[in-house]
């Protein structure tokens, strides 16, 4: 599998949830607009502050796009020999990059998630090499490709 059209996927991938992040942001910060020309009833003063502060939580959801976008340029997607940041891994039949956190997307005809180093699970397999295995909530998984 090409980690460098994976790199690029999770990239086009970001790019698309942070243009959509964006725009629902300026949606609701428009909503939370009030008219202070006129007088302003309490239920519009209500679905304003209800707004903005959805507004609040889409901003930082255009944060987190940003920072993960910014994180793929930087890292190293060179060729790995152990579980690190960069690495393509194959773990118990399914298939990892180790960079951001993501949902499955298919690459390359392939189901890929994206981990994040900040996982619980990365803790368990950073520095493991193909062929080893540990224990992860009870059950036993297979580092079975590093690349």
């Amino acid at each position: 599998m090409d980690k460098h059209l994976i790199r690029e996927t999770m990239l086009s991938l970001e790019t698309s949830a942070l243009q959509s992040a964006r725009e629902k942001y300026l949606d609701y910060v428009a909503s939370a607009l009030l008219d202070r020309s006129e007088p302003i009833e309490n239920d519009e003063q209500a679905q304003a502050e209800m707004a903005s502060h959805l507004s609040e939580a889409l901003d930082d959801t255009v944060h987190d796009h940003t920072d993960k976008i910014a994180q793929l340029e930087m890292i190293d997607f060179g060729s790995k020999s152990r579980v690190e940041e960069g690495a393509l891994i194959k773990l118990s039949g399914h298939h990892f990059v180790i960079a951001v956190s993501t949902g499955k997307f298919s690459c390359d005809g392939r189901e890929v998630m994206g981990i994040s180093t900040m996982a619980p699970i990365y803790a368990e397999i950073k520095g493991l090499r193909a062929g080893e295995s540990l224990r992860f909530k009870g059950r036993k998984l297979v580092v079975e490709e590093v690349a």
